[in-house]
């Protein structure tokens, strides 16, 4: 495709090739955001437009964008919450989008509050990311001396914990809860903030959202694959030489983008996709499999919150899966039986499993708890975990064998993945 309409901006020609949201330039102002992206439209079928361009939800769930802006719109008094939380110890890319292109994003933020007739928002970011939350306050303060979005935004700096980034989690923490996950339903387009309707997107997805809502739904769909359209941001880490925040093209393969940040020629290690609430994927997989919603799913995976992690050659495997599903136990919201007694059963199984001695009972054991938490907790929590903790089983039987023989082998000792403790629910 080469000759694309572009609705609704004259004069700025959009974004060439895959790089479109991350903002090149150290000048983070709203002057040098207008002069590469310019103003945002005055009136856009955005819906329409969001349907064309095949846009799904960056956040994790992958819901298609159109359909969740659609169903706030038919309700009264809606609000906006741009879901900038990011839980995920191994994602970054939300925090860097901020910090790159805040612009961007409340550019998004903007054309879905004006799509759903929405007059307020809120921007949630993590209390501990605070360049992050200065930058994106001085871009709100920008533009309201402007008085040009006609939308009252609001930041909110959320509690440091890993379920926060769960929608209703984030919504009872607004509504003056704790930052748990409430049952449902209602869910937030029924009733959320201040018991208003409520639209909830991550940050990439608003950012998207200001793309297709300038240039269009077909030049959107210029890059990526017919079922998995545009580009995404991907957290890339571990056993590469250039970790960090990559925006690739969708359909890209998983091996090709690793390779791209860093990964030393040879035979791929497993790779963690999806971050802790994803899956591992042999290196068979990691060699055949694509970066798309469709494409992971081919893989037996779901890209998730977007991060590609390569196991390093001298960590293991199985013993990070241990601590991961230990950091699970004390990240659990704790109101529920499978978090409460699942997880930690969970954790001190896969424990057991690294240790060794008797890993016949406790491989017996993990497989047991893993399988009873599925689909029991009041949010998906446990599935998280218990999805973890099989793919380690199924990935790393060599090892598990190896231990049951040997006992903990010297790499179990590396702690490379970063779990850090939890902080306050409030």
């Amino acid at each position: 495709m080469t000759d694309v309409a572009v609705p609704g901006v004259a004069g700025v020609a959009p974004p060439a090739g895959v790089a479109r949201l991350l903002e090149p330039r150290a000048d983070r102002t709203l002057a040098c955001h207008l002069d590469r992206y310019g103003p945002l439209p005055l009136r856009v079928d955005l819906v329409g437009e969001l349907d064309r361009s095949g846009l799904r939800g960056r956040g994790g769930a992958a819901f298609p964008t159109a359909v969740k802006l659609a169903a706030v719109a038919r309700r009264r008094r809606p609000i906006v919450v741009a879901n900038g939380a990011e839980g995920e110890p191994l994602s970054s890319k939300d925090k860097t989008l901020l910090a790159t292109s805040p612009h961007l994003v409340l550019d998004g933020l903007v054309l879905a509050a004006r799509a759903v007739g929405a007059r307020e928002a809120v921007v949630c970011v993590a209390r501990g990311a605070g360049r992050v939350i200065a930058t994106v306050e001085g871009a709100v303060a920008e533009r309201a001396a402007l008085r040009r979005d006609g939308v009252d935004i609001q930041v909110a700096a959320t509690p440091d914990r890993y379920v926060v980034g769960e929608e209703t989690a984030l919504i009872h923490w607004l509504n003056g809860g704790d930052a748990k996950p409430t049952t449902t339903p209602p869910r937030p387009f029924e009733r959320g903030v201040g018991g208003r309707p409520t639209l909830v997107q991550n940050v990439e997805t608003l950012a998207h959202i200001a793309l297709v809502g300038r240039f269009g739904g077909d030049w959107y769909r210029v890059v990526g694959t017919a079922e998995d359209p545009g580009t995404t941001l991907i957290s890339i880490g571990g056993a590469v030489d250039r970790p960090g925040v990559y925006e690739v093209e969708q359909g890209t393969g998983l091996l090709a983008a690793l390779r791209a940040a860093g990964l030393p020629a040879g035979d791929p290690p497993p790779v963690l996709v999806g971050g802790y609430f994803g899956r591992w994927l042999d290196p068979a997989t990691v060699s055949a499999a694509a970066i798309g919603v469709d494409a992971m799913r081919r893989a037996g995976a779901s890209l998730g919150c977007g991060v590609l992690w390569a196991l390093p050659r001298d960590a293991c495997g199985l013993a990070e899966s241990a601590r991961v599903a230990r950091w699970f136990a004390d990240e659990s919201a704790g109101q529920c039986g499978p978090c409460v007694n699942g997880l930690p059963a969970i954790a001190a199984a896969m424990e057991a499993v690294v240790a060794g001695p008797r890993s016949a009972d406790a491989l017996a054991h993990l497989r047991r708890w893993a399988a009873m938490v599925v689909g029991r907790g009041a949010c998906h929590h446990p599935d998280g975990a218990s999805r973890l903790v099989a793919s380690a089983v199924e990935v790393f039987a060599d090892e598990i064998a190896r231990h049951a023989r040997r006992g903990p082998c010297p790499a179990s000792d590396a702690h490379v993945l970063p779990v850090a403790a939890g902080g306050s629910w409030r």
